[in-house]
């Protein structure tokens, strides 16, 4: 008999379903089977009672660099899912057509988190940023690669999931927006959409939005300034409107530098939510100021949004951005994703990018995962891997 896993007494939040109740989730042969009270076990079922969490569909991370050991900035993607709940780690432009080939073979294929990639329209990716160290990937037009990663793209269209490019002064510099150009024609001739990187001026935040299309992603959305969708006395900028108005989708990627909790609150007041909540977990923020994907929800809870609607921008939301349906949703028939977590009801301050401090009542905390119907055990305090420090650990496991 197939080997089952049951959870059990879970109060489920599926967005996708309508979800919000305690019931038990059955996973076999890497899929969900089951959603209800008193799902049977057969003999080998490893049951586990998660009386009191909190279990959602895989989490998805749409804005991560799980590039271990091919960049200077990357993370180890099952290290990450033990850390963070997260089942699905997006890689965002950490590899371009040179150097993807190695990320296949000695990442993905041998990690047991799912990682999807947005792959990066320069030849090289992300190859110089460090903290001492930033060369811009996009600052010389002769790596950008359109021929070389449309073939990479056809040959890998089952992990590709679309297009990254990095614009701003510190990523495109003399380049400019150009760079964005090339992206738009490789992401027609391919079909797939960009996910668009926005710095410090220029180009500004409202000439690169303005060239996105339906389906596009811009990820830094709450950015601070310069280069904030708000103006100066806090209102939204046309162009961010219509490109809503449009289709392009407006994703947070927090990262080292692209979280403000001023610029944030001008937008919800606004009634603008980000579509999508991601972490843009690195090596040189994984200590913070974003931390992880639980870390960076939590900012969202603490700006008042509803739980499900967190949990919504980080399951069903970019399943959807994505066109993967099989993921991002507890429905059974769906793969066998899932992410256990607590809410913490203990205050816990949390910083965005400029340094300012919110006082949280209540954060959220990974407790383990399921991917492909396996358990994904948390870390314990002893087992955190280099990088992850005890701050880090008491903001989720205190």
């Amino acid at each position: 008999m197939a080997e089952q896993l049951i959870l059990k007494n879970a109060r489920v939040v599926d967005p996708s379903q309508k979800i919000d109740r305690v019931a038990d989730i059955a996973f076999e042969d890497g899929r969900v089977v089951g959603l209800g009270s008193d799902i049977p076990a057969n003999k080998n079922a490893d049951i586990r009672d998660v009386t009191g969490k909190i279990v959602t569909p895989g989490l998805i991370d749409l804005h991560t660099h799980v590039y271990w050991g091919g960049t200077s900035l990357g993370i180890d993607a099952d290290d990450y899912a033990r850390l963070s709940a997260v089942t699905t780690s997006v890689d965002t432009g950490s590899a371009g057509a040179g150097n993807f080939p190695g990320f296949r073979k000695h990442v993905i294929d041998q990690a047991q988190a799912r990682i999807l990639v947005y792959l990066h329209v320069s030849f090289a990716g992300i190859f110089g940023f460090t903290p001492s160290l930033m060369v811009g990937e996009s600052h010389d037009l002769r790596l950008v690669s359109a021929k070389e990663a449309a073939r990479v793209i056809e040959a890998n269209r089952d992990v590709i999931v679309g297009i990254k490019v990095r614009i701003g002064r510190h990523a495109s510099g003399p380049a400019g927006i150009q760079p964005l150009d090339v992206a738009l024609e490789l992401a027609e001739e391919t079909g797939l959409h960009i996910m668009a990187h926005i710095d410090e001026p220029p180009p500004t935040y409202e000439a690169v939005v303005s060239r996105l299309r339906a389906g596009d992603v811009l990820t830094h959305c709450f950015r601070p300034f310069p280069n904030a969708p708000v103006t100066g006395t806090g209102e939204i900028k046309p162009e961010v409107l219509k490109a809503r108005e449009r289709g392009v989708h407006f994703d947070i990627g927090h990262g080292m530098g692209s979280f403000s909790w001023k610029t944030a609150r001008a937008m919800l007041e606004r009634g603008f939510r980000p579509d999508t909540i991601s972490s843009d977990v690195h090596a040189f923020c994984v200590e913070g100021p974003a931390f992880d994907q639980v870390t960076t929800l939590s900012k969202f809870l603490a700006l008042g949004l509803p739980l499900d609607d967190v949990v919504a921008a980080s399951t069903s939301t970019p399943a959807a951005i994505l066109g993967r349906p099989e993921l991002g949703t507890l429905r059974p028939g769906a793969l066998g994703d899932a992410s256990v977590l607590s809410l913490r009801e203990t205050p816990v301050d949390l910083v965005d990018v400029e340094g300012a401090t919110v006082r949280a009542e209540e954060s959220l905390r990974a407790e383990g995962a399921v991917i492909g119907g396996q358990w994904v055990a948390p870390f314990e305090p002893h087992e955190l891997p280099a990088g992850a420090r005890p701050a880090h650990l008491a903001a989720h496991r205190g």
